[in-house]
């Protein structure tokens, strides 16, 4: 009697989500961080709370739609290199097929198959589909790993909102004279956890990831507030 077949790869991989994880790890990053250091240097120039919320609600408005915007044309550039390598192997196939499937035979090899089992595997996948074949292994492309601008403009562009909103709700709900303290806790409270999340969703280890964003976070935040103490003005 037969047993069902089952697949013995159950391990459990987080590679589907690391495009749109890049994006909304960056998005959250930035937003946090650059609102945050607006506000600390705004208000270290000392200006009226309202200066520093219209500040910050400026720079929640434009990271958002910059974000947004530099993935998608970045990630489209991206997506427009890997479709015209495609579109290059599709006609190599067309025009030299002989000599693609030796160079797929040739990849295996390297990988270190036998010349005939190479020379096998490369001929039968390139019977059943000898564009897939080349595409994810010599070209190295995958469903996993394409490119897809709208999914990273829109992962970027929300989380960098969502994230932003926590300094700029810290630096209105401040009492007068607490701005700053206010800010730098609210703000690195939510770097730990965002590192925290980052790595568990990606199955990273936590410590590193929450150490590296708090302290960016931290030097950021210094940085501006120097600036704004040593000119008085708004930065």
């Amino acid at each position: 009697m037969s047993l069902p077949y089952e697949s013995a790869h159950e391990e459990l991989h987080y590679l589907d989500r690391a495009g749109w994880l890049r994006a909304a790890v960056l998005g959250a990053n930035d937003g946090i961080v650059s609102v945050s250091s607006l506000i600390v240097g705004v208000a270290a120039a000392d200006p009226s709370r309202i200066s520093i919320l219209v500040a910050g609600a400026a720079g929640l408005a434009a990271g958002a739609m910059s974000m947004a915007a530099g993935e998608y044309v970045s990630v489209s550039s991206q997506s427009d290199v890997e479709r015209a390598d495609i579109a290059r192997e599709r006609q190599a196939l067309i025009d030299t097929p002989l000599a693609e499937e030796r160079e797929l035979a040739s990849i295996y090899e390297s990988r270190g198959l036998s010349p005939q089992t190479a020379a096998l595997v490369a001929r039968e996948l390139t019977e059943k589909d000898a564009l897939a074949a080349h595409v994810r292994d010599e070209l190295g492309l995958s469903e996993v790993h394409a490119a897809n601008p709208l999914q990273a403009a829109l992962a970027s562009g929300l989380t960098f909102t969502a994230a932003a909103a926590v300094p700029l709700a810290a630096a209105a709900l401040a009492p007068d004279g607490m701005i700053v303290p206010t800010v730098v806790i609210a703000t690195l409270g939510s770097l730990a956890g965002l590192g925290a999340l980052g790595a568990h969703a990606g199955g990273a280890p936590k410590l590193r990831a929450t150490s590296r964003v708090l302290f960016w976070g931290a030097a950021a935040m210094a940085i501006t507030a120097g600036v704004g103490r040593l000119f008085g003005v708004s930065v």
